[in-house]
């Protein structure tokens, strides 16, 4: 006796050990969290939205840059005649002209400037959104077509046990052999429908996969499709567009269309040119200064259209603006109606309608065996069942989708100060 219980615990300790040195722990679920991180460290349009930031830094540093000054030189009373024949009276003037700017130019140019990258930050957020909510709707997806599978490959085990259970009750006389081959053909039905949505499920997978930049190995989060919010009553809350991403974007269009008016005005204001030089007299060998000051005259062009343009470009950003803000509540409105008729018809079919379904099918499974239900009752009992989990699923990921598309169009602006 004790010789066999040491061979027993040998026995169980070497499979322990064997266990250990070939079984791998499953790999963590994939989160949604995680997989927006992932995302949006490896999206393009992420890395385009860094790189218009970028651009738009460098073009705030140029804004503020002086104008540079010109080198001149001059030889004057050259290759003429009598006394000025050679380089006998030359006049040689070497100096530098000095653009001056006038009427603000330079803070105006950095207005627009930094207005420009105020534009590229948002348009920064503007693509995280983006990223998010089509990641959020893959994940989603991916999930659901995970359950689509788990419930097609029950549909397939219960269809195999509906043609064995046919098969008994045809080989004892009890039914006719009609009733195994629907049952056979109910079987071949599931069999295909379990490849399509295997395929489909492969599908959305790589697709979340190729987005996140990175294998999916492990499971994911299937109990994020389950999560609804509690029933609410009540009135409604008049949707508003402030604050909101998408109306700061079109926020930033107008700031720029002001400062543009400004910067026309400024350039209204000619500039000053300053040249500070010195003269070499070639007939006495003296030196001697000179100072050119240069203003142009606005004959032909003074500003006035380039102002009116601005003025009515700013009027464009405006109107858009205010388009922008009641397309925007408008959406939330749908969204929001979108969102909850969602809600209850998820819970609608994950709850009371597929327990009924749940409880029909058991009934008929047990009826059929028994001999008490026909198989026409059987075969709708199931289809009803099947039906009623793939509405419940797709309720479910309708909700979730619904919900991503009401966060995107109501995720906030950043907040934040750009230096002058």
């Amino acid at each position: 006796m004790k010789k066999m219980l040491a061979a027993m615990l040998a026995a169980a300790s070497c499979a322990t050990m064997a266990q250990a040195q070939t079984g791998r722990p499953a790999p963590p679920a994939l989160t949604l969290d995680e997989a927006l991180a992932a995302a949006g460290a490896a999206a393009p349009a992420t890395e385009a939205a860094s790189a218009g930031i970028a651009a738009a830094r460098a073009n705030r540093t140029t804004a503020g840059l002086r104008p540079n000054p010109v080198a001149q030189g001059q030889v004057e009373n050259v290759v003429g005649s009598g006394a000025y024949r050679g380089l006998r009276s030359a006049e040689t003037t070497i100096g530098v002209a000095l653009p001056i700017e006038l009427g603000g130019k330079r803070s105006a140019r950095v207005a627009v400037a930094n207005a420009q990258l105020s534009r590229a930050e948002l348009q920064a957020a503007v693509a995280t959104a983006d990223v998010r909510l089509q990641v959020t709707q893959l994940y989603v997806e991916a999930i659901a077509a995970q359950r689509r599978l788990t419930h097609a490959r029950d549909q397939e085990r219960i269809a195999g046990d509906a043609l064995r259970a046919a098969s008994v009750r045809v080989r004892a006389g009890r039914a006719s052999p009609l009733e195994e081959q629907r049952a056979d053909v109910a079987r071949v039905n599931a069999a295909a429908y379990v490849e399509r949505t295997d395929r489909l499920a492969a599908a959305a997978r790589a697709n979340l996969a190729r987005r996140i930049a990175r294998p999916i190995d492990g499971a994911l989060d299937d109990a994020l499709l389950d999560r609804l919010p509690a029933a609410t009553y009540g009135p409604e809350v008049a949707p508003s567009a402030a604050g909101t991403l998408a109306l700061a974007a079109t926020d930033a269009h107008l700031a720029i269309a002001d400062a543009g008016v400004r910067l026309a005005r400024a350039n209204r204001v000619p500039d000053l040119n300053i040249g500070p030089a010195l003269r070499r007299l070639e007939a006495t060998n003296d030196t001697a200064a000179v100072l050119s000051v240069s203003i142009p005259i606005p004959l032909f062009n003074n500003g006035r259209a380039a102002v009116a343009q601005a003025r009515a470009e700013r009027s464009k950003a405006d109107a858009q603006r205010r388009v922008t803000a009641l397309d925007i509540e408008q959406a939330i409105t749908d969204a929001r109606a979108e969102v909850a008729n969602a809600a209850i018809s998820a819970r609608a079919a994950s709850g009371p309608a597929l327990s009924a379904a749940q409880e029909a099918a058991r009934i008929a499974r047990i009826g059929y065996r028994e001999g008490k239900f026909g198989q026409l009752d059987l075969l709708d009992a199931e289809r009803t069942l099947a039906e009623t989990r793939v509405a419940a699923i797709d309720a479910l990921a309708t909700y979730q989708n619904a919900r991503a598309r009401l966060e995107r169009l109501t995720a906030p602006a950043p907040q934040g100060e750009f230096p002058q």
